[in-house]
């Protein structure tokens, strides 16, 4: 898990072959002007996902972990108090994987939780749980899914 801000993206550009395009995806877009979608940047390889929603308390937030993608969560709007823990001491799942939606959510309490305010990102790749959109209000994200 990495926790940055915008400014310092360019330390993490060299951990993926697509992280580079990501971040000029960021640069180069108006991200604020995008309603709420999915938005294909190349193919099923790397995609842009932006919600705008409601913020919910930490015990109705889910570790989730993910095989198949990596995700930079951009925050755009609000804080987003996202937790993490490592997907090795998650013990309690809800239910199986989800092969088709890349998704399995964990009954496990977060050993942390990182605020995260405009302008800042985390990064989590398939070994890392986290609980994201934990907020007391709304938060605006775009979340970026590169395929490992």
């Amino acid at each position: 898990m990495i926790f940055s801000t915008l400014t310092q993206s360019d330390r993490y550009a060299a951990l993926h072959p697509l992280f580079p395009r990501a971040f000029d995806y960021i640069r180069d877009t108006d991200l604020n002007a995008l309603s709420p979608g999915v938005y294909p940047i190349i193919e099923d390889k790397l995609f842009a996902i932006v919600e705008h929603v409601p913020g919910r308390a930490r015990v109705a937030a889910k570790l989730e972990c993910h095989r198949r993608y990596i995700d930079i969560q951009l925050v755009l709007e609000g804080v987003d108090e996202m937790g993490w823990k490592s997907l090795a001491d998650c013990h309690d799942p809800v239910d199986e994987y989800s092969e088709t939606r890349d998704i399995r959510f964990f009954n496990d309490e977060p050993a942390t939780w990182i605020a995260t305010p405009p302008g800042h990102f985390c990064i989590f790749f398939p070994g890392d749980a986290h609980a994201p959109l934990v907020s007391t209000g709304q938060v605006r994200k775009v979340i970026f899914k590169i395929a490992v």
